[in-house]
C-alpha cells in the first residue's frame, strides 16, 4: 500500500467528505474507488483504440493457417454440451 499526499480545493474536499459520510466509507476508500473507476475507463477506451485497428482480413488470414485436425481426446465437447437447446423466453430480471 502507498502514501499519496494530495492537495484539494477546500470545496472539493468537503463535498468528499460528505460524499463519503453518506455512503458509509472512509475517504481513503471512496477516492481509491473513484480512481479505480477512472483507469478502467481509461484503460478500456485504449483497448478499444488498439481493436479499431485490427484487421479481419488479417484475422481470417491467419484462421486460414490453422490446420484442421479433430481435437485431442481431453479437449473434445462432451455429448451433453454440443446438443443445442431449444431457446427459451425469458423474463426480465428486476
Amino acid at each position: 500500500m502507498s502514501t499519496l499526499s494530495v492537495r484539494l480545493p477546500n470545496s472539493l474536499h468537503r463535498h468528499l467528505r460528505e460524499l463519503a459520510e453518506r455512503e458509509g466509507v472512509s475517504m481513503n476508500q471512496l477516492i481509491s474507488s473513484a480512481v479505480g473507476e477512472k483507469l478502467a475507463a481509461l484503460m478500456a477506451e485504449d483497448y478499444l483504440a488498439r481493436a479499431r485497428r485490427g484487421s479481419r482480413k488479417v484475422y481470417e488470414g491467419v484462421l486460414r493457417r490453422v490446420p484442421d485436425v479433430s481435437p485431442e481426446g481431453r479437449d473434445k465437447l462432451s455429448n451433453n454440451r454440443m446438443r443445442t437447446r431449444p431457446a427459451q423466453a425469458t423474463k426480465p430480471r428486476r
